[in-house]
């Protein structure tokens, strides 16, 4: 049978596809003579690629949060299609189905006639094996060349289904073609194969389907818009009713049920149910999009970028996420209620949660419905960087970066008590360049918060600007750097900062997920995680894919980060904190940092319990300048100045304490003793050395070094140390700056002699400056 079905075909290739394609035009038979003669030479065997299907993303508590596709269907084996749609499907495409082999002689020479005596192509004469590989190669196309091949009415097109029909009959079995085709095709409203067709029309499973909805849906497919019984039910009962029809000529059913199910109306057994597709449709969008993302982007799921979208195309993936319901719900009611998403201001509140030790992303969301329609919908996520659909500029962080700078004091053995006088106002001139060693231009911050004399609590509690520069340029600006990077933040663009004079006050671009990734290695003692939102993937078998592993380091030692978290106690529940962060207080302990960059362009809070680590930041995405946060009305309240306590602070207080309501009171670990006292050093003798040897040796002690203006007499050779203040032998902190004077070369003249008084007793000679 097969051996003379391919003789056939060959030898009536070329009549057969003359009249079915070009019934009138001149070139035709020599294209049709070219096309039959080259017939046997065609590839024969269908190379079949996975069916596109749903993915669907899912919470860590199991709800789910997302369905995305590029075609909304689910596969399913054809025991699970109701055998009323496969025989109405077999009745109204291919009555003959079960005698051919792929090409059915006698339906084509059918068409040719038809197409000859219409003079135009009214009937194509392809059986439900050929539909079947057009569907495949239409799918297989990997470009508009190949799309155009697939479905453009042409000789070749014609032989190619053809020779793959035959093909494809000698290597499965009818029914493995009925399911593919069945799970194939376009049923309309969005709906590819069966089981999604059924439940977009009718709520129900294919194998459930009556024999009103199995004729509907079958007549369907020759024109899915055209017979869309939700558009236009009338169309689509006719063809309802010609399937039926042909059903029982063919005797699939019995005259009864013919005249019952013709009298029922099409719109009576419409149950349609939209599935609601893409992030737009989920609880939590923005961080639906940053999944898709990830991977997009990591390697983990591909090695290049085109394997990680054929992934995405492909779909069948359960998506297992970071994200907590509860906890996401309690982040977009804060943001949502603090600025409304239709607030005239233009204001965005945006809020990431992550969990410490882990890195798993709890929350993310901003007062923002996801669309392309600005500005009552956006699809930037203003949580993330650049690379992950986000911003194209970072947000300035403002004094949420002070506590990077405090690590790197407590690392040095600074103190805790160590006091530093700070003005309003001060000029900084010591700063160096880490990579190049050059000398930064001098540098002059003013205060905000006051002035006075502080140690490391109540700076911290006061966010005095001028104490932290101090703070700064006695470490030096390595070390924070390196901590930074160490913490995982980096710029919106993914880059690891130069450190700057200013960079302390937060004056980098970075973003909410980024601050909240940082601190929450603050909450868990030093250890830092990668951001983590995928803690597995399935496919559509079931096999579980590579994934994106935790990453965890210790990026500070226990005591230090601890000591950060016990000065960022302070700011909220400590006897200081006052209006930049008290009141934040969750009754529980908590620790955290204000941030306001200048004039109010963004404002900022940032704070942990041990359980999770939250990022808050207010600001305008048209940018800083022009939409300062001052002199505004938001949420019908007026604001001369907004500042982190203002706004962000009340965002973290609502959101973390509906996330804990259900979990254990934890307390911070105990603050190490050694990190209160310090460590200390002894200045050293420095008399006789030129000030380069002197700078050299004070600074490996970790020591600043201030030259005096004025030189003093010393009999110490001249432009050579004379003394220092603290003088030689001094214990002192890391970081404390000592004073070197250097000598004129000459000596100063001697005392002169005690002399005696009336009553015998010496004299004291009178005061002399400090010996060499």
């Amino acid at each position: 049978m097969q051996a003379a079905l391919f003789v056939t075909v060959s030898v009536l290739s070329g009549v057969l596809v003359a009249g079915l394609v070009l019934p009138f035009v001149g070139s035709a038979g020599m294209a049709a003579r070219s096309a039959a003669q080259s017939f046997d030479s065609l590839p024969s065997v269908l190379q079949t690629p996975p069916l596109p299907q749903q993915s669907v993303l899912v919470t860590a508590d199991g709800k789910a949060l997302a369905t995305v596709y590029t075609q909304n269907r689910i596969v399913v084996p054809l025991a699970n299609i109701s055998p009323l749609l496969q025989r109405a499907t077999v009745a109204v495409e291919d009555a003959r189905f079960y005698q051919h082999d792929g090409v059915d002689v006698r339906g084509t020479v059918r068409a040719v006639v038809t197409n000859l005596q219409a003079g135009e192509v009214e009937e194509g004469g392809s059986t439900l094996t050929q539909q079947y590989v057009r569907n495949v190669l239409q799918l297989a196309a990997e470009d508009e060349a190949e799309r155009r091949a697939a479905t453009e009415q042409t000789a070749a097109r014609k032989l190619r289904e053809m020779r793959y029909a035959i093909g494809l009959e000698k290597r499965i079995s009818k029914s493995q073609i009925l399911e593919g085709y069945l799970n194939i095709a376009y049923f309309g409203a969005g709906a590819y194969g069966a089981e999604a067709a059924a439940r977009r029309f009718y709520s129900v499973s294919a194998k459930d389907l009556t024999l009103a909805q199995a004729a509907t849906l079958a007549g369907l497919v020759q024109s899915p818009v055209a017979y869309d019984p939700l558009r236009r039910p009338d169309l689509a009962q006719r063809r309802r009713d010609v399937v039926l029809q042909r059903m029982l000529e063919q005797g699939m059913i019995t005259p009864d049920q013919y005249r019952t199910t013709v009298a029922t109306s099409v719109k009576d057994t419409l149950k349609p149910r939209a599935v609601r597709s893409g992030c737009s449709t989920s609880r939590a969008p923005f961080f639906c999009d940053y999944v898709l993302s990830v991977i997009a982007n990591d390697a983990a799921f591909g090695k290049t970028p085109a394997d990680r979208q054929a992934l995405l195309t492909r779909g069948g993936l359960v998506i297992r996420t970071t994200l907590d319901s509860k906890t996401q719900a309690a982040a977009q009611q804060a943001v949502d209620t603090t600025i409304p998403r239709d607030d005239r201001s233009r204001k965005a509140a945006v809020i990431v949660m992550v969990e410490p030790g882990t890195g798993a992303i709890k929350a993310m969301a901003q007062n923002r419905s996801y669309g392309n329609n600005p500005p009552a919908e956006v699809s930037v996520n203003y949580a993330v960087g650049k690379a992950n659909h986000g911003l194209d500029y970072g947000v300035q962080a403002g004094s949420t970066f002070k506590p990077f700078v405090l690590a790197a004091a407590l690392e040095d053995g600074i103190p805790l008590n160590t006091r530093i006088a700070s003005p309003s106002g001060k000029k900084f001139t010591q700063f160096t360049n880490c990579a190049t060693g050059a000398r930064y231009p001098t540098y002059a911050p003013k205060n905000s918060t006051g002035s006075g004399t502080f140690d490391l609590r109540s700076g911290t509690a006061l966010s005095v600007n001028t104490f932290f520069v101090e703070l700064e340029q006695r470490v030096g600006l390595c070390r924070p750097a390196e901590i930074t990077e160490a913490l995982g933040l980096r710029d919106y663009r993914g880059k690891a900062f130069e450190w700057k004079p200013s960079t302390v006050l937060g004056t980098e671009g970075v973003t909410p997920l980024g601050m909240a990734e940082a601190y929450a290695t603050f909450a868990a003692s030093g250890v830092h995680c990668d951001s983590l939102a995928i803690t597995a993937v399935s496919d559509r078998s079931g096999r579980k894919l590579a994934v994106p592993p935790r990453r965890c380091t210790t990026a500070l030692d226990p005591a230090i980060a601890d000591g950060v978290t016990s000065l960022l106690a302070g700011v909220i529940d400590g006897p200081i904190g006052g209006r930049t962060g008290k009141a934040m207080s969750l009754g529980r302990p908590a620790a955290g940092k204000t941030g306001t960059i200048d004039n109010n362009g963004a404002v900022w809070f940032v704070g942990y319990t041990p359980q999770l680590s939250t990022a808050v930041a207010v600001f305008d995405p048209r940018g800083a300048k022009g939409h300062e946060l001052r002199n505004i009305t938001i949420n019908g309240r007026y604001y001369s100045r907004v500042y982190g306590g203002t706004l962000p602070g009340p965002i973290w207080r609502e959101a973390m304490r509906a996330a804990h309501e259900d979990l254990p009171v934890k307390r911070f670990p105990l603050l190490d003793p050694s990190i209160i006292k310090g460590s200390t050093v002894q200045v050293p003798s420095l008399v006789g050395l030129s000030s380069t040897a002197a700078r050299a040796q004070l600074e490996s002690l970790g020591l600043l070094v201030q030259i005096a203006d004025t030189r003093v007499a010393s009999g110490a050779p001249e432009g050579t140390v004379a003394y220092s203040s603290p003088r030689a032998g001094a214990s002192v902190t890391s970081g404390t700056t000592v004073r070197l004077y250097l000598s004129t070369g000459v000596a100063p003249p001697p005392s002169p002699s005690p002399s005696a008084s009336p009553s015998g007793t010496p004299v004291p000679a009178p005061s002399a400056s400090p010996s060499p």
